[in-house]
């Protein structure tokens, strides 16, 4: 993604993880935001990673620290995080890797400890440079199986690069044959997406498109599943693309209109979408979403029941150093603190 690349666990209880509007469980409510919204940052693996343990680190809060353990990042910056979204699993279900290391070695190495931290995680799949495949339900069965304990809270198919229609359909009939096994897992299609604001409800591109129809015409019917989308890199700043301001695009109320072209050319319900944005400075220039933004935008999902926020990416959520072009490790707005834009989603959630 985005580099062009349910709830809370409150330590020892499973969240909330999807909307019982749609057919969802639900076993705990936050605070202020609807016990089925998810909040869950992405996590880019790939960034601070110990390569000599293969654990996860971040430096976003100013210092390199294990994500999870004893002084770790979630332990001592961001109790109230609730879950992050691993990032990104590529290649054929079984055999794939994780930048290279294999599933079970990252498994091995992460999953126990963020199970017994009691942080909810997803595991997220493709990017933007990257594919992942699942040939059989059992296949994906045992891909699941791999990462499972109570606090997986779902499967994330980041879908932007060069899968066939057949490929997608194949994960989509993946997702209905294994969904009465895992009930408890959600299922989110994350696609680009335009925000047009000149009236052509101009949205998800024809990748997107085939993910969509794939997902709403499955039999079985796929219950727990969400659309995500990215809200970000609109590209040129124009009506067509997104919603102008002083003559660039306006980041808040671009992703609420990007939920509101979905909803108009799908019939989808907002307990079935979800937005993720780009913190601070995107690729395109002149796209930079800021903490008001993060207001405008959890206040929208909060009030339309949409499924889930997250945004690219956790380790992003740190000034940058020196003047530099997009960084997967830094958020390159000047004058930005560390974590502020993890505090003011969890503020405006109400944790």
């Amino acid at each position: 993604m985005f580099a062009r690349s349910k709830t809370i666990l409150a330590r020892s209880v499973l969240a909330a993880i999807v909307c019982a509007t749609a057919g969802f469980s639900s076993q705990a409510i936050a605070a202020t935001a609807p016990g089925y919204l998810l909040f869950s940052p992405y996590k880019d693996i790939t960034v601070d990673m110990n390569w000599r343990t293969d654990t996860l680190q971040t430096a976003a809060s100013g210092t390199s620290l294990p994500l999870v353990g004893t002084g770790s990042f979630y332990a001592t910056q961001e109790p109230q995080l609730g879950a992050v979204t691993l990032s990104f699993a590529t290649g054929a279900c079984g055999s794939e890797t994780w930048a290279g290391l294999a599933g079970s070695a990252f498994a091995s190495a992460n999953i126990g400890a963020l199970s017994n931290a009691g942080l909810n995680y997803v595991i997220s799949t493709g990017g933007a440079g990257g594919v992942f495949t699942c040939a059989t339900p059992s296949a994906f069965a045992s891909f699941i199986a791999t990462y499972y304990t109570p606090q997986m809270v779902g499967v994330d198919f980041d879908i932007e690069s060069t899968q066939t229609q057949a490929e997608i359909q194949q994960l989509v009939a993946d997702v209905a044959a294994v969904q009465t096994q895992y009930p408890n897992l959600r299922f989110s299609f994350t696609l680009a997406t335009l925000a047009a604001s000149d009236g052509s409800y101009a949205g998800i591109n024809t990748l997107g498109q085939q993910v969509v129809q794939a997902v709403l015409a499955s039999n079985p019917a796929i219950t727990n599943y969400t659309i995500n989308l990215m809200a970000m890199d609109y590209g040129k700043a124009a009506s067509a693309s997104c919603v102008l301001v002083n003559g660039v695009c306006e980041m808040g109320q671009s992703a609420i209109q990007a939920v509101q072209n979905l909803e108009h050319t799908y019939g989808i319900a907002p307990g079935h979408i979800e937005l993720t944005p780009m913190i601070g400075q995107n690729n395109t220039s002149g796209e930079v979403t800021t903490v008001s933004d993060v207001d405008t935008i959890t206040s929208y999902a909060v009030a339309n029941g949409l499924a889930g926020l997250h945004y690219w990416s956790l380790d992003r959520d740190t000034p940058c150093s020196s003047k530099k072009s997009v960084s997967n490790a830094c958020n390159g707005v000047s004058g930005s603190a560390p974590l502020q834009y993890t505090n003011e989603f969890l503020k405006d959630l109400g944790r």
